[in-house]
């Protein structure tokens, strides 16, 4: 049995045990089904490793059950320059590690069983009747796609054992003249996950740098530019992997969903264009504790020892580049003349603040979660101790995420609930997560925001996502898409209750807040989705509309005039 895989399976059967009740209730599973909690446990941990997700965003992505066609976990990202990523998983865990490492992704009840999956995902006039769960999400993107947005598809095939069969790839490859270039496949194993979950160490590496370089001293750091080729990109990513991108503020997301990864793949795979690779890149950016440089008087062609080495901009450049290479085989005799810029930063070793810096000034035109560099902020700074003094903790790092205390309060949840609750911005809230932390920044947290405010903010959103998770008898269809609604109005009859504006919901009438909450809760949330029905009802001329209808209207703001009156 492989020490990885033994590995893998204790934070899987931590996960079952810390998370039992939410799976549970999640999946409907029994309570005694040991086998299907694990199980839906190594999803668990498939998809926060691989996308990065807080522990409640997981949990929300599971879709595992009958008629899940393949789909045991599902998310749908933010739009970007008119396209937006689905990323579905299907997960093979096998509970008998002395055999588990051995075995491979299987052909039948894996690969062949999400490929009809995938080719009607995004057609709208299939029918796939799904499961509670998977269908409001399916139905979601048909609607993106609908309203002239455009799809890429990220497929995660997962087990604790190897990949699959050459067969399984054959049907993988017959699908995908008809499925187009837009759908990736990727396997995830106890290798990848560790891969990714494993301790920062540092990077210690040397490369080679071709042509003429500048290198300059000032501040206490030492800079360096120059040229490098992309098969020396392409080792150095085969020797170290993710290891190279721990400080960077994304992973890579393949070469779906972006038409710069794309376009890279392309003009290296174009004997005429690869030379003009460098004119066409932004370049590279390290950060590292130390570099020293070949020969004294040298002028060109430098060897650069590199301490310390991370790449803080230019990660899904590196990556393409390796995915790109390695498809080719034999490297082509002229792959030499195609190269990148890259810029070396040697930093003190205190200098954490700086790189984080560095890293919003070179990431800031593109799609990141900016959260983790936000969270030295003042402001962020303020919220936490402010929110300490009401008992509660406030969480300013992705990494502390949990969803094991009902007193923590996440940075990237609080933004979701200010936006929707107090700014009247439910369909932001939902569907640009994106921007929370970049473009709506300053207009979530505001000077005057208080901990209170966030607090409340929060667990309201709190109550309304749970019952879309969970919906009461008789619901609407629209709670499916609406509870951002829902919260939003909940906010306004409780501000009402209490006879205070927004502004004055402070730290001396948070307790007598969050009592009239708990108090009426039920009553605002039925008051709320009576409201949203009858606005939804108004906008479709009283007819029944579908799923997708819904959808599409909630992701926008067509609503909040009837709302808000």
């Amino acid at each position: 049995m492989s020490m990885i895989v033994d590995i893998l399976d204790q934070r899987v059967r931590k996960v079952a045990e810390d998370l039992k009740d939410l799976l549970v209730d999640r999946l409907n599973l029994r309570e005694d089904a040991e086998t299907n909690i694990r199980s839906a446990a190594f999803v668990f941990v498939v998809v926060k490793t691989v996308l990065d997700l807080t522990d409640e965003d997981v949990i929300d992505c599971l879709t595992d059950g009958y008629d899940d066609f393949g789909i045991d976990a599902i998310h749908i990202g933010d739009v970007e320059d008119g396209e937006f990523t689905v990323t579905i998983a299907q997960a093979k865990y096998n509970n008998d590690l002395q055999n588990a490492a051995g075995d491979m992704f299987p052909e039948v009840e894996g690969v062949l069983r999400v490929l009809p999956t995938v080719r009607h995902l995004f057609n709208w006039q299939s029918n796939i009747p799904a499961n509670s769960l998977l269908a409001p999400k399916i139905e979601e993107v048909r609607s993106m796609v609908r309203d002239g947005l455009n799809p890429q598809l990220r497929v995660l095939l997962c087990n604790n054992g190897k990949k699959w069969s050459a067969a399984a790839q054959t049907a993988i490859d017959n699908d995908a003249p008809q499925l187009g270039e837009f759908v990736s496949w990727e396997h995830v194993n106890h290798d990848k996950i560790f891969e990714i979950q494993q301790a920062q160490r540092p990077v210690n590496e040397r490369i080679t740098l071709i042509g003429e370089a500048v290198i300059e001293s000032f501040d206490f750091c030492r800079i360096m530019v120059g040229r490098v080729t992309v098969s020396e990109i392409a080792s150095l990513f085969n020797r170290h992997g993710d290891r190279l991108l721990e400080r960077n503020i994304r992973r890579f997301l393949g070469l779906q969903g972006n038409r710069v990864n794309q376009g890279i793949a392309e003009t290296l795979n174009d004997t005429d264009d690869r030379p003009n690779f460098y004119f066409y890149n932004n370049g590279i950016t390290i950060v590292c504790t130390k570099f020293a440089h070949s020969g004294a008087s040298q002028t060109r062609d430098f060897t650069v020892q590199i301490d310390g080495l991370q790449i803080i901009n230019g990660g899904q450049t590196c990556k393409t580049i390796q995915d790109t290479l390695s498809k080719m085989g034999t490297l082509p005799q002229d792959i030499g003349k195609a190269s990148v810029m890259v810029r070396i930063y040697e930093l003190p070793d205190n200098a954490e603040n700086m790189v984080r810096n560095i890293t919003y000034a070179t990431n800031s035109q593109n799609p990141v979660d900016l959260r983790d560099l936000r969270s030295n902020d003042s402001k962020q700074r303020s919220l936490e101790a402010a929110i300490s003094q009401l008992g509660f903790t406030y969480h300013r790092h992705r990494s502390d995420d949990s969803l094991r205390r009902r007193t923590s309060v996440s940075s990237a949840k609080a933004a979701e609930a200010i936006l929707a609750v107090w700014r009247m911005k439910p369909f932001s809230a939902k569907y640009h997560g994106r921007d929370h932390f970049d473009k709506l920044y300053d207009r979530i947290f505001t000077d005057g925001l208080t901990g209170a405010q966030t607090i409340i903010a929060t667990l309201i959103v709190r109550i309304t996502e749970g019952k879309r998770r969970r919906p009461p008898a008789d619901s609407p269809a629209c709670l499916a898409y609406g509870s951002f609604f829902a919260a939003m109005l909940m906010g306004k009859y409780l501000l009402e209750d209490l006879g205070i504006r927004q502004g004055q919901l402070d730290h001396r009438r948070f307790s007598t807040a969050k009592d009239k909450l708990d108090e009426k809760a039920d009553d605002y949330f039925t008051r709320a989705m009576t409201a949203i029905d009858t606005a939804v009802s108004e906008h479709f001329g009283g007819r029944e509309p579908s799923l997708q209808e819904l959808a599409s209207v909630f992701r926008g703001g067509a609503l909040m005039g009837r709302l808000l009156q």
